[in-house]
């Protein structure tokens, strides 16, 4: 998997883990103490959620896949471990924008790369389920738009209360991540952020397609890689 956090050794993902934490803890201090000060204690708490919600998947991402409750099917796209019958899959957290996507791409380039990462992981996790066809996958995204997930095999269902809960507060979070996927300052929609829902046996009908797919977005991306 060419993901650069880990295909570095163990000291060097301490190291940059360590360097994060001091910085953020820092941030944290300096916070505070501007929140006593002005009497502003607003300041100190927002900063503490904001940094909070940002470092996260720094810290959590290793961890949970080291434990195997998140599975890396591509290095933009992970899956949680299967529970009664259910799969949730996740598009790269900020701490997967980071470290994989080319900071040399423009906007396009990598909007392009980021889609087809997820239909690399999708295949593969089709592949590893293929027996299962009644086994659900179900993911939330503000990257794929509603016409594409329904030509791969998804169906637009409701976003559930609690998930909307986690993208308000990961808003900081995701306008970063959305930022380095456009290349620019993105502010991110979250009123159309849409929840799909399939089961393996729908996605398996559409292979072919979202191979074909996978295949021509490899070969764009390979072109302006070429052209560089």
């Amino acid at each position: 998997m060419n993901h650069r956090f880990y295909n570095k050794n163990k000291k060097e993902q301490n190291n940059i883990l360590i360097v994060l934490a001091i910085c953020s803890l820092i941030i944290i201090f300096f916070s505070v103490i501007i929140s006593i000060y002005s009497e502003i204690y607003l300041i100190g708490i927002l900063t503490f959620a904001i940094t909070l919600s940002i470092i996260a998947p720094f810290f959590d991402m290793p961890s949970l896949k080291k434990s195997g409750r998140m599975i890396y099917y591509s290095p933009l796209f992970i899956a949680e471990k299967p529970k009664n019958g259910l799969i949730k899959i996740h598009g790269g957290t900020l701490f997967d924008y980071h470290f994989v996507i080319d900071k040399k791409m423009n906007g396009k380039q990598r909007t392009d790369f980021i889609i087809q990462q997820y239909l690399d992981g999708l295949l593969h996790l089709i592949e590893k389920y293929e027996k299962n066809k009644r086994m659900k996958i179900r993911g939330t995204s503000y990257i794929i738009n509603k016409r594409t997930a329904e030509k791969i095999g998804f169906e637009i269902v409701e976003t559930d209360v609690l998930q909307k809960i986690i993208l308000i507060f990961n808003y900081f979070n995701i306008l970063i991540s959305n930022s380095i996927a456009k290349n620019k300052l993105s502010f991110p929609k979250l009123n159309k952020t849409k929840t799909f829902d399939a089961d393996v046996s729908q996605l398996l009908k559409r292979k072919e397609y979202i191979e074909k797919l996978n295949k021509s977005l490899i070969g764009s991306i390979a072109n302006h890689v070429y052209k560089k």
